[in-house]
C-alpha cells in the first residue's frame, strides 16, 4: 500500500499516543508522526497539518474529541496563544508524571541505562505544605511594543515567534512581580512614552526585566532602553518607592538589532547595585546580570539532594563546575567545613558575584576559578585532588573534552544536574563508558505548567572501568557529536589509532603501491579522534 502523502492544511483525526519534552502531544496519522500543541495523550483530537517534513510534521489541534481524564481549564486566559505555559491544561499531578517519565525513557531509550540497577526518588514537586505550582517565580522579562490603540503594552511572545500577547499579570509570577508590571505600564501609557518597534528599529522601552528575592522580598526592576533617558524617570521612581520591598532601579541601554534582552551598559539609578536572596540558610547577592534560578522553594529541594547524593563527610575536596554566582558551590562549602571547594566558571562577572557572595557569607573553604574547566582544572587537580565533581550545565550538556577532564580527575563520585533529559542521558551513556555508573536518580519539577524539569544523577566510580574497542562507525558518530558536526575518515581514524599504539588488522589502509601518498590526518581532527578514543577507553 502506498503512504498517504500529507500536504499543508490537511486535516485528519488522530489518538495523542504520548508527550513530548516541551508538552505537545504526539500521535500518527497512517504512520506519519504528528506533534500537536495543546494535545493530551489519550485524547482522539481532530488536527490541521500546519507544517510538513518528511518523517514528521507539526499540526493545529482543531478539535478535542474524546478528552483526557488529566484535562483542567488553564487559569490563564491566554494561556494557548502564550506559549509560556504549555502543560496549564494539563492537572499538576499528571504534570509531575509526565515529567518523571520523560526523564526515565530518556535514561533507558538513549542512555542505555537499565533502571532496575538504579535508585530511584520520587519527583520533587511543589504540592507540598503551604506550596502552589502557581506565582512562584522570581524573574520576569516583559517585552514592550506599541498596541492597536498607539499606546504601550506588555506581554510574552507567541511560541515560536515576536508577536506579543499582551498580558497586564502572569499566573506563575510573584504577585509583586505583576503589581510592578502595572505601575511600569500605568506610567508608559499615562506620559506617552511608546515601546519599541521591532521592524523599524524606533521606540523607547524594550523590555521591563524584574527581580524578587524570593525570601527577602527585596525587588530589583530594570527598564532596558534604546536611549540612555527615560521621561519623567522621577515620577516612576516615586510610584515604585510605594511597591514593598523595592530595591533597586537600572537602566539598561540595547539599541542594537538583537535578541538578547540586556544591552552591555547596566547603569544604577536609584538603590542597592544588587538584591539579596537566600537557599539553605546560604545568602546571595544578585545583580541584573547574574544566573539565579528562578524557582528558589524548588531549589533548595534541588541543591538539597545534590548534597545528598554528595554524601560528603566535611573534609572532601568539591569541584563544581559551571558554578555560575556560586548557589552551588556554597550550598556544598558550607558542607565541607575542613574541606576545600574549588567553583569553575567561564563568566568574568559571574567569578566576581561568586567570589562576593563567598565572603557575604564568611566562607574562606572554597574558591573561584574563571576559566573553561577542561582548561582550568588540569593545572590544579595536583594541589587540591578531587573526592567528588559536581556539574551544572546548560541544557546542551557536556561536551566531550569536559566529560573527559572530570574522568581524568578521578573522583570518586560525580554528582551531575541536569535541565535537559536528553543531553543528561547521552553523557550519562559517555560516563558509564568510561568507567561511572549511575546509582541514584531524582527529578524535581522547578517550572510547574512548563514542560522543563530539572534532574540530578549520583555517579560512582566503578574501580575497573569499562574498556571496549568501539568501532570506526561509533568514533566517527562521536566525533561528530562533539565537535560541531565534523567528519573523520576510517583513513584518519586509523592513522591516529597507529600513532596511539592500538594494534589494527592486518593491511588495513596500506598504501596500494609503495611510495604511494596518503593525507594525513590534520591536527585539528587528530585532536578530536583522541578525543573519542579516550571516551572510549580505548588509550
Amino acid at each position: 500500500m502506498t503512504e498517504k502523502q500529507w500536504k499543508k492544511n490537511d486535516e485528519t483525526e488522530i489518538l495523542i499516543e504520548d508527550m513530548g519534552k516541551d508538552g505537545e502531544g504526539i500521535g500518527h496519522a497512517d504512520g506519519y508522526t504528528l506533534f500537536v500543541k495543546g494535545a493530551l495523550p489519550g485524547e482522539r483530537v481532530r488536527v490541521r497539518l500546519m507544517k510538513v517534513k518528511k518523517r514528521m510534521g507539526f499540526a493545529r489541534l482543531m478539535e478535542v474529541i474524546t478528552p483526557s481524564s488529566q484535562r483542567v481549564t488553564p487559569v490563564c486566559p491566554v494561556a494557548g496563544p502564550c506559549g509560556g505555559c504549555t502543560l496549564q491544561h494539563l492537572s499538576y499531578e499528571a504534570q509531575l508524571e509526565v515529567k518523571e517519565n520523560t526523564v526515565r525513557n530518556c535514561l533507558q531509550r538513549i542512555g542505555g541505562v537499565d533502571l532496575e540497577k538504579v535508585e530511584w526518588l520520587p519527583i520533587q514537586g511543589m504540592n507540598g505544605e503551604n506550596e502552589s505550582p502557581w506565582h512562584y517565580r522570581n524573574k520576569a522579562q516583559f517585552p514592550v511594543r506599541m498596541g492597536k490603540d498607539g499606546k504601550a503594552e506588555a506581554g510574552f511572545f507567541a511560541s515560536g515567534s515576536h508577536r506579543l500577547i499582551p498580558v497586564e499579570s502572569c499566573q506563575i509570577q510573584h504577585p509583586v512581580i505583576n503589581e510592578v508590571l502595572a505601575v511600569v505600564m500605568d506610567f508608559l501609557r499615562e506620559k506617552g512614552i511608546e515601546g519599541y518597534d521591532e521592524e523599524h528599529h524606533s521606540g523607547l522601552v524594550r523590555h521591563i526585566f524584574i527581580r524578587r528575592g524570593y525570601f527577602t522580598g527585596q525587588v530589583m526592576v530594570c527598564l532596558v532602553l534604546m536611549k540612555e533617558t527615560l521621561p519623567e524617570e522621577a515620577v516612576l521612581l516615586e510610584r515604585l518607592k510605594k511597591v514593598e520591598g523595592f530595591t533597586s532601579l537600572y537602566i539598561s541601554v540595547n539599541s542594537r538589532r538583537t535578541n538578547v534582552i540586556l544591552g552591555e551598559d547596566v547603569r544604577l539609578r536609584f538603590g542597592k547595585a544588587y538584591i539579596e536572596d537566600e537557599i539553605g540558610g546560604v545568602r546571595y547577592q544578585i545583580s541584573p546580570k547574574s544566573f539565579y534560578q528562578v524557582n528558589p522553594v524548588q531549589t533548595q529541594k534541588l541543591y538539597a539532594r545534590a548534597l545528598d547524593f554528595a554524601g560528603l563527610q566535611g573534609h572532601e575536596t568539591v569541584w563544581d563546575l559551571y558554578c555560575g554566582i556560586g548557589t552551588i558551590s556554597l550550598f556544598l562549602a558550607k558542607a565541607v567545613p575542613q574541606g576545600k571547594v574549588v567553583g569553575v566558571e567561564i563568566v568574568p562577572e559571574a567569578v566576581e558575584n561568586a567570589r562576593e557572595n563567598a565572603k557575604l557569607n564568611g566562607f574562606e573553604n572554597v574558591s573561584f576559578r574563571c576559566g573553561a574547566a577542561e582548561d582550568v582544572a588540569p593545572g590544579l587537580l595536583e594541589r587540591y585532588g578531587a573526592d567528588v565533581v559536581v556539574v551544572d550545565p546548560p541544557r546542551k550538556g557536556c561536551d566531550g573534552s569536559l566529560l573527559e577532564t572530570m574522568v581524568s580527575m578521578a573522583p570518586e563520585k560525580i554528582v551531575y544536574v541536569s535541565c535537559d533529559p536528553a543531553t543528561l542521558a547521552r553523557d550519562v551513556k559517555r560516563l558509564g563508558e568510561m568507567g561511572y555508573e549511575l546509582k541514584r536518580c531524582q527529578v524535581t519539577d522547578m517550572f510547574p505548567q512548563g514542560g522543563h524539569c530539572e534532574t540530578v544523577c549520583l555517579l560512582s566510580k566503578l574501580h575497573e572501568a569499562k574498556r571496549r574497542q568501539a568501532t570506526y562507525e561509533e568514533i566517527k558518530k562521536y566525533v561528530a557529536e562533539y565537535n560541531d558536526g565534523m567528519k573523520v575518515s576510517d583513513l584518519y581514524i586509523a592513522q591516529v589509532k597507529r600513532k596511539c599504539g592500538i594494534e589494527l588488522a592486518e593491511n588495513f589502509n596500506i598504501p596500494r603501491s609503495e611510495g604511494a601518498k596518503q593525507p594525513q590526518c590534520p591536527k585539528e581532527k587528530e585532536e578530536a579522534i583522541i578525543g573519542a578514543l579516550k571516551a572510549f577507553r580505548m588509550i
